[in-house]
């Protein structure tokens, strides 16, 4: 049977995996299966898959399941699900038979992380209450009474998040929760945001927590530290380590040493410096740097519409505490990286033109549970045998064969240009489904969000589906991107619309040059930052025949206040959004809306109104200008119920919307 070309309603049928937990005998790996219903929602639930490829369900109902993990003895799994109204509890299923036991009986919340103790006793996770005036309690209440929702009384910057919401001046504290009777409690409250990253010591009576210290953590430079924490709840600082970011903790088998990612810098980066890995003794002391004669960084955040953002910080101790397993994010991919204690430095176990992401290792350190994917296949659940020394994971899972089997995809070419400076931008090109030579073919450029961030051999549900419907697409990662070392992420720090900038020009030549894209048929497009650079690109040029911005920025003035994460003053932004006119000037230079009075372009502007990451009024701002100037363009606002992630985890049926609008504004223009 022929193969079709991908549409866009084929999006409901994909099945989103992640999480990737193998059980401790290294024999099954459980992860997370989402799906769209006919009701037009996510529903996630659980399940196993043995060394075999044999797939077997272990949760199920409306109220869906996550975070699954394992008991340190294998027989049970804790996982959290909101299968009881309305507030998600931890539930604990024996796999020997049974129905799943709730654990816990929390009043409404968000719970995190869980983690269970070497022994199987506890449970440590995280937590944070509702405010008790936005409960569901309260809300029917107020209803029965008329009465109005309240304001918000607000003392700190952090209160909302984007794809969190507003929680007020509500934190999350770590946890326990003793499995024989129940009873959970709040060990550990040390945090003035509520962002830990915690881990049990082998003996299973302590925790290592690391968190930011600083009254005002926002305000400045992170200075994340770590505290040892008993079931008492007593807590004391390991002495002697740097100031900055400290995530993925992990205490070694032999209870000597804590590992962490983390960046001893002491700035505010914006991801911009590369993350490291750091050991230090359990007692304090001065840490090692392991990996800080490497340019690779060890947080790399990948994008697709597909999966979650792929590559964030993992730590993985051998259960002989002589080595650490890492993720490593390299030239549009991810790895498994091996880093041996003794003389640091890494070595990349996998290679080639893929993303993994790294789950954990068993307990004889022998498997590493991974996601595994590639720019033509949709993640899968894979494992990595160590023993193997191979250079892909070997895949278990096949949960979108029959997708596979009758879409036709196009496979990227990859591309490294020349661009300024003496430096090489690395690319790729999608030619369309049933390509014919030498038809010339209108061309859509995407911009990647970040900036610091990268695209790369990852399946992109968008890039397929302007590939069947006729264009050519193009995607880079130019200077300010994650996966080609320090230097080159950092060349705009605090200087947007400059190297990038650059980058960009380089690859439109390079379109404009191919004989088979139509240079007077191109199309610009991003997200986020791509947003930006989309919105600069239509400010500063005339070589593209219409353009899409997508959850944009384009007053830097107006963001550094208006964004979940202000800018701090004189840090990754030179100056501040306040004050005179030199402190505001060079934000406003770098404003895609300075230039707006030279846009000639037609343009689709594409914002949700419960964006907290980039506030609806950058796109706002974008259509009034173009409105006023009399160039066309059309705003589609999604609702508040949506966030800055829409694209890649919103509703259904408004991704389709979306893709819809996209569609039919290259059908008009290019």
């Amino acid at each position: 049977m022929p193969k079709r070309p991908i549409r866009a309603e084929d999006l409901l049928r994909i099945v989103f995996v992640g999480d990737p937990q193998i059980s401790p005998d290294g024999q099954r790996v459980l992860y997370s299966r989402k799906h769209i219903d006919e009701k037009n929602k996510y529903v996630t639930q659980l399940c196993a898959v043995d060394m075999d490829g044999c797939v077997k369900q272990l949760t199920q109902g409306e109220g869906g399941a996550g975070n699954g993990r394992w008991s340190p003895d294998g027989t049970s799994i804790a996982f959290i699900s909101g299968r009881e109204k309305p507030a998600p509890q931890i539930f604990v299923l024996p796999l020997d038979g049974g129905e799943a036991k709730k654990l816990t009986s929390l009043g409404e919340g968000a719970i995190g992380d869980l983690n269970w103790s070497p022994d199987g006793k506890r449970i440590a996770f995280t937590y944070r209450p509702t405010h008790p005036n936005r409960t569901t309690e309260a809300a029917k209440k107020r209803e029965e009474q008329g009465l109005s929702t309240p304001p918000w009384v607000l003392d700190d910057i952090y209160y909302r998040l984007d794809g969190d919401g507003y929680f007020g001046p509500q934190r999350h504290a770590i946890w326990v929760v003793e499995l024989e009777t129940g009873e959970a409690r709040e060990l550990y409250a040390g945090s003035a945001i509520g962002w830990y990253s915690f881990a049990w010591s082998p003996t299973g009576t302590e925790l290592a927590v690391a968190h930011a210290v600083e009254k005002r953590p926002l305000a400045g430079p992170a200075n994340d530290q770590i505290f040892r924490v008993d079931m008492d709840g007593q807590a004391w600082m390991l002495e002697g380590l740097p100031k900055g970011e400290k995530v993925a903790v992990a205490w070694s088998p032999d209870g000597k040493s804590i590992a962490y990612i983390g960046d001893d810098k002491n700035e505010t980066g914006w991801g911009v410096n590369n993350t490291k890995l750091f050991v230090v003794s359990a007692d304090g002391g001065s840490c090692r740097c392991l990996t800080g004669d490497t340019d690779y960084c060890l947080s790399v955040m990948g994008l697709s519409d597909t999966r979650e953002a792929y590559g964030f910080a993992a730590a993985h101790w051998s259960p002989d505490s002589q080595a650490v397993y890492v993720s490593v994010g390299w030239h549009g991919g991810t790895q498994i990286g091996f880093v041996p204690i003794e003389s640091g430095g890494v070595e990349l176990l996998t290679k080639g033109n893929h993303t993994i992401g790294v789950g954990n290792i068993s307990k004889d350190g022998e498997r590493i549970a991974c996601a595994w994917g590639d720019a033509t296949h949709i993640s899968e659940i894979a494992v990595y045998d160590l023993n193997e020394h191979a250079e892909a994971p070997r895949v278990l899972t096949h949960e979108n064969q029959k997708f596979h089997q009758e879409i036709e995809l196009v496979e990227p070419e990859e591309l490294w240009l020349d661009s300024t400076d003496d430096t090489k931008v690395h690319a790729w090109v999608m030619k369309p489904v049933d390509y014919l030579e030498p038809q010339r073919y209108p061309a859509v450029l995407e911009i990647h969000g970040g900036p610091h961030a990268q695209y790369g051999w990852a399946f992109f549900h968008e890039f397929q589906l302007l590939a069947s419907e006729g264009y050519v697409v193009v995607y880079s990662n130019p200077r300010g991107s994650k996966g080609y070392g320090e230097g080159w992420t950092a060349a705009i720090k605090g200087k947007w619309g400059d190297k990038d900038w650059a980058d960009i020009q380089t690859v439109t030549r390079w379109m404009q040059h191919q004989p088979y894209i139509h240079p007077g048929r191109m199309g610009v497009m991003g997200g986020s930052y791509g947003g930006y650079m989309t919105n600069w690109a239509i400010g500063h040029t005339r070589d593209f025949k219409a353009a899409i911005t997508d959850r944009c920025v384009s007053n830097m003035v107006s963001m550094g206040g208006s964004s979940d994460f202000p800018f701090v003053e004189d840090s990754y932004w030179p100056g501040a959004p306040w004050g005179n006119h030199e402190k505001v000037a060079e934000l406003w230079r770098q404003s895609p809306l300075a230039y707006f009075d030279e846009v000639e372009t037609p343009t689709l502007i594409i914002h949700s109104e419960g964006d907290l990451r980039c506030n609806i009024e950058q796109g706002e701002a974008v259509f009034s200008c173009l409105q006023q100037r009399g160039i066309e363009s059309r705003f589609v606002r999604y609702p508040s119920s949506t966030s800055h992630g829409m694209s890649r985890g919103g509703p259904p049926d408004l991704r389709l919307h979306r893709l819809g609008e996209i569609v039919a504004w290259w059908k008009k223009h290019l």
